[in-house]
């Protein structure tokens, strides 16, 4: 399986992270720590053979639960980024969804069209 950008970091070690989670919370094991952060077992398990990253939102909820700063959990991990860089393909709608939203568009601005045509114009004559 392919290995995300980020575990080519030589520093970068999860398992780490994971480790201090489980004595700062005083947890036997990564069945605990799943269940402590809301996430299904094998998340926990992908993460530590690094075919996962540990994402924004389990972050946020490790952060949530130990009181710990984002900061401080990426360098427990190893994660020593400052910037952080979003693929070109990340919040592209797929071109389906493209095409539906032009075709609403299209639809929108022909009804607003049809609407001033048959409204009629009130900049006319008025008696004074």
């Amino acid at each position: 399986m392919a290995h995300h950008a980020l575990s080519s970091q030589e520093s970068y070690n999860p398992n780490h992270l994971l480790d201090i989670l489980l004595g700062k919370m005083q947890l036997k094991n990564d069945a605990a720590l799943s269940r402590m952060l809301e996430v299904a077992p094998p998340v926990i398990s992908k993460i530590r053979h690094h075919r996962l990253p540990v994402g924004a939102s389990l972050l946020i909820r490790m952060h949530e639960v130990t009181g710990m700063s984002i900061r401080d959990l990426r360098d427990l991990m190893g994660d020593r980024r400052t910037k952080y860089r979003l693929s070109d393909a990340q919040g592209r709608p797929k071109p389906e969804e493209k095409a539906a939203a032009a075709a609403a568009a299209a639809q929108q601005q022909q009804n607003a069209a049809q609407n001033n045509e048959a409204t009629p114009s009130t900049s006319g004559n008025y008696a004074h």
